[in-house]
């Protein structure tokens, strides 16, 4: 057995009761051809997007149900001759598989090495402060260059 979905569209011209009751003969049709319904939703009444044979809008329902797939052409053709269904559509719903996600190789750092990790980073930032003169015989700090600067500038 596969699982289908049928959405109809019942014609307006009819009152709600009658859409109830068309609604619980397409039930029974299902279940007349070994059918089980699994979930359905009564019909409500809805503007339609576009007209449908001269109709503005309708009574739309909707059936789960698992049927085999040699009396689908059956259901259909029952579908087909009730006048007062102006558009159905059954389609097969498949199952949905839910990937398992895959586990990172990586294991977590331990505390020794995120300080690791940390007292390079300060290194590297620490080096990137100083700079050195062309002659290469000391080292001048960018704290020292500052001071020079505010120096000059006097402020």
């Amino acid at each position: 057995m596969k699982t289908y979905e049928l959405t109809y569209i019942i014609s307006p011209e009819i009152i709600f009761e009658e859409a109830e009751s068309i609604s619980k003969n397409i039930e029974s049709l299902i279940q007349s051809k070994d059918g089980i319904i699994l979930k359905q939703e009564n019909p409500t009444a809805k503007p339609l997007a576009y007209t449908i044979k001269k109709q503005a809008s309708g009574f739309i329902g909707n059936i789960e149900f698992n049927l085999e797939p040699e009396k689908i052409n059956e259901l259909q053709k029952e579908l087909q001759k009730d006048g007062k269904i102006i558009r159905y559509m059954i389609i097969i719903k498949e199952a949905v598989k839910i990937k398992k996600e895959k586990k990172s190789q990586k294991e977590p750092l331990t505390t020794e090495e995120t300080k690791k990790e940390i007292t390079t980073e300060e290194t590297k930032t620490k080096s990137t402060h100083k700079t050195y003169s062309k002659s290469g015989e000391e080292k001048i700090e960018l704290k020292d260059i500052e001071q020079k600067i505010d120096e000059i500038l006097g402020e």
